[in-house]
């Protein structure tokens, strides 16, 4: 029995002090709370990879368990809806998202009242785009861009400003507000809201939920640099709550954004009720992951792989004319401060050592109790799905000489994909060599057992020395494998 990966993070511990400490902050706002939402609620593998112990969906599951006091709202920037704009992580673009996002929640429970869309100027893609949600009985909002926010603070919070704005009739305590990305205008959806519902005698709160930086770990803990590398194309900066630790003298954990925007939140309640509920950024947030932490030294190497990886999807991005070199320094930066460098991932160097030596793209794989497993591209397959063979059969006390797929199975798909379908690299790919283990598994016992030690590569570090395609990618994500990729031309 191989080991698996050390866990360094409750989960159950966070589903249940998180949800009760956000029914705690609906309370001390007279029931009636507008909560926004940033990060990702479906899909937070960053969480997951940093924090080990982390589902990515952990989020969605501790909003379950107060699912009959919560409403979502959407929002949607008509900016972002007039430009086009894609997730990078699912390649749809933003309009798309939203649609995805309402049936995600309603597939599991959560009732999903309308949709916002902001920055509205009378740009004809959003008007289309909001005809489209009232075809489908999707009840939509327009807020629209008030001159000067955010300073601007007595325009916009007057009836010139947000009161301009439709109001959103909501029927819950806890009014959820999310969108596709980031720069959708959230924050603003909230205050709008906090604006129009004093006019009818509402006195609603307002609070923000974000996992990081984690406000209760240290400035330069691996977990908050970790995010540093993640936001790197945004320029986000952790910093030390200043405010924080003037009202409390304590210290805590924010970033610029936040830090800097603070004054102006601060003058914007006061706009609406005479006076401001927090005295810091930091208090406005109900993040408690800081607090499920149940080993750290696990979280910080996780943190530290994190940090790498990170690394290498800018470099992967530089290559394909995506990046910039701004964020690839940035990172540099962030690697002093955490103590590290490529060599932190032991994969690296076993990867580029076998290509070095057979002179072909390899890859190599880390697995949980430190061996390292590597594979190279051959006639029959690329260097990502042997890897996965050759990781899979170790952990099954398989002898590396038996073949599990036989060469009379892959032929024929090969066939297939360069005759059939015109395909220019006959090699196969990972999803292709599981579905051919799969049909094998019925009635071979070295393929079903190989098989059934995918879930032990769950959390292992992999590299490849040269960049895999998408569908690759994909199934490492699947898998739960951290995989860089050296950025060098994918292999033909």
């Amino acid at each position: 029995m191989y080991p698996v990966m050390r866990r360094g993070f409750d989960n159950e511990k966070y589903l249940r002090i998180q949800s009760e400490h956000i029914q705690e902050r609906v309370g001390t706002f007279g029931n009636k709370l507008y909560l926004e939402l940033g990060g990702k609620l479906f899909d937070d593998y960053h969480a997951s990879r940093v924090l080990p112990g982390f589902e990515p969906d952990s989020k969605l599951k501790m909003l379950g368990k107060l699912s009959d006091r919560i409403e979502i709202v959407i929002v949607i920037s008509a900016t972002d809806i007039e430009k086009n704009k894609v997730r990078g992580d699912l390649g749809i673009s933003y309009d798309m998202d939203v649609l995805r996002l309402r049936q995600e929640f309603q597939k599991r429970g959560f009732m999903v009242s309308s949709v916002v869309i902001t920055h509205y100027n009378g740009q004809s893609s959003a008007a289309a785009f909001r005809e489209k949600l009232d075809r489908m009985g999707i009840r939509t909002y327009l807020h629209y861009m008030i001159e000067g926010y955010p300073t601007n603070v007595r325009l916009i919070a007057s009836d010139e400003g947000f009161g301009k704005n439709d109001y959103i009739e909501t029927t819950r305590p806890l009014v959820i507000v999310t969108a596709p990305g980031p720069g959708s205008g959230k924050m603003a959806v909230c205050l709008s809201q906090l604006y129009n519902e004093h006019k009818r005698g509402i006195e609603a709160g307002y609070a923000k939920f974000e996992t990081f930086p984690v406000w209760n770990l240290p400035l330069k803990h691996p977990v908050n640099i970790a995010y540093e590398a993640a936001t790197a194309d945004l320029n986000d900066v952790n910093m030390i709550d200043p405010f924080h630790l003037e009202a409390y003298g304590k210290t805590a954990i924010n970033y610029n954004r936040d830090i800097e925007i603070f004054p102006v939140l601060n003058a914007l309640f006061e706009g609406i009720y005479g006076e401001s509920p927090y005295k810091s950024p930091t208090d406005m947030g109900v993040n408690m992951v800081g607090f499920c932490i149940d080993d750290d030294d696990v979280c910080r190497d996780a943190s530290k792989n994190e940090i790498v990886l990170r690394y290498f999807q800018a470099l992967n991005r530089l290559a394909q004319g995506d990046g910039n070199d701004s964020e690839v320094d940035k990172i540099e930066l962030l690697f002093k401060q955490a103590g590290i460098d490529t060599g932190y991932r032991k994969a690296i160097a076993a990867a580029r050592e076998r290509a070095e030596r057979t002179g072909l793209p390899s890859s190599a794989i880390e697995l949980a109790d430190g061996t390292i497993i590597s594979a190279g591209s051959s006639t029959l397959l690329g260097p990502s799905a042997a890897l996965i063979l050759n990781a899979i059969k170790h952990l099954a006390g398989i002898d590396h000489a038996v073949k599990l797929i036989p060469q009379e199975l892959i032929e024929p798909i090969q066939h297939t994909k360069t005759v059939y379908l015109q395909g220019n690299n006959p090699r196969l790919h990972t999803d292709e060599v599981l579905v051919a283990l799969s049909v094998l598994s019925t009635r071979n016992e070295n393929a079903r057992r190989a098989l059934e030690k995918l879930p032990e590569l769950k959390g292992c570090q992999a590299h490849s020395t040269v960049m895999l395609g998408e569908v690759d990618h994909k199934i490492f994500k699947k898998l739960g494998v951290g995989l860089t990729c050296d950025p060098a031309r994918k292999p033909r």
